[in-house]
């Protein structure tokens, strides 16, 4: 049974919504910031990282411990996409998985459905209902740092990579499980890293990295897209991809017809905090388009980002650079990921 949804929600909780937190330990102490922002100020999601997860037995009890603080269902978010990239990994217990670059260069698709079934299961088991996987990054750059060097991408053929992608979100959705897509517009032509600092791939992307997600919407398949903070001249001359309204608006929403939830990448990765203090990043993502906020860490130096969040937005609402139906907008996207509508 779905949970009930006042209809008279307030634009504060709207607000929260759109708020994905990490925040450090394996507990939730009720005086925690984390505690404060989910319980009073309607925190959406949370994202966890390895040193959330001890065992499988502790991952249930915290997703439990967080899930009661809330007023709306969470989003409860980590990586698991296989490989080097998996916070449920086998010092905590539980299996090796196969990376991305493995499933690609079986191209076995029944494996991959399989494998990522698996995942999900140890997902759903342990509480998680939102896999910030699979990575649709075309391995363009067999060097990427980040991406193919860590064999995060399927392949360097964008229609196998779609394939996989697909076989990898069923066995997802088998197990009641959402998946993310990511990097939006495309990480894999990248010669550096994102979380270092400012990565231009101007001159190295190339539209046939727009082929999954072209092939996984037409096929009904995508929950939420997760913007890269790449900069693409030809895309957008001023703003890397999540604070791009041409990116984001223009050439996700509108060129491919998509109306899902989107998430923007740690707004605290080094390619937006060198350029951006963090009330204009969050500012330009509201605009860009951008659904969900993420940042890892839900402390700063001045203040908690759900404060800061929260009063930025009041601030752009008061000034009448964005009205209520742009916050509505992205509360009901959310509210249908979270199967609230």
């Amino acid at each position: 049974m779905r949970p009930h949804l006042a209809p008279d929600v307030s634009l504060d909780v709207k607000i929260g919504q759109m708020l994905l937190l990490g925040f450090r330990g394996a507990t939730i102490d009720p005086q925690s910031v984390i505690a404060h922002s989910i319980r009073d100020q309607s925190l959406g999601g949370v994202v966890l990282f390895g040193g959330n997860v001890q065992n499988s037995d502790q991952l249930r009890s915290l997703t439990g411990e967080l899930q009661t603080l809330a007023q709306l269902p969470l989003l409860i978010a980590l990586d698991q996409e296989g490989g080097k990239v998996a916070r449920l990994d086998k010092k905590r217990g539980y299996g090796e998985t196969l990376s991305h670059a493995q499933l690609g260069q079986d191209n076995n698709l029944d494996e991959t459905h399989a494998v990522a079934a698996a995942i999900a299961q140890s997902l759903a088991d342990g509480g998680i209902n939102l896999n910030l996987a699979p990575v649709v990054d075309v391995a363009v750059n067999a060097q990427n740092p980040i991406i193919a060097a860590l064999g995060r991408s399927f392949s360097a053929d964008p229609q196998v990579v779609a394939a996989q992608a697909g076989a990898y979100i069923d066995g997802h959705h088998e197990k009641g499980i959402k998946c993310t897509l990511k990097h939006f517009p495309g990480h894999g032509s990248s010669q550096r890293d994102t979380h270092l600092g400012f990565v231009d791939v101007t001159d190295t992307w190339s539209e046939d990295e727009l082929i999954p997600y072209r092939t996984l919407l037409a096929d009904g398949k995508v929950d939420a897209v997760m913007t890269a903070h790449i900069f693409n001249a030809r895309l957008d001359p001023e703003l890397p991809a999540t604070l791009s309204p041409a990116i984001v608006n223009g050439l996700l929403r509108e060129q491919l017809g998509y109306d899902g939830v989107v998430i923007s990448d740690d707004m605290q990765m080094r390619a937006i905090t060198d350029l951006f203090k963090l009330e204009r990043a969050f500012e330009l993502a509201i605009l860009a388009g951008v659904d969900i906020v993420a940042v890892a860490n839900e402390v700063t130096y001045s203040g908690t980002v759900a404060d800061r969040f929260s009063s930025t937005l009041h601030r752009m609402l008061e000034a009448g650079t964005i009205n209520e139906e742009r916050i509505e907008q992205s509360f009901q996207r959310i509210i249908r990921l979270k199967g609230l509508a």
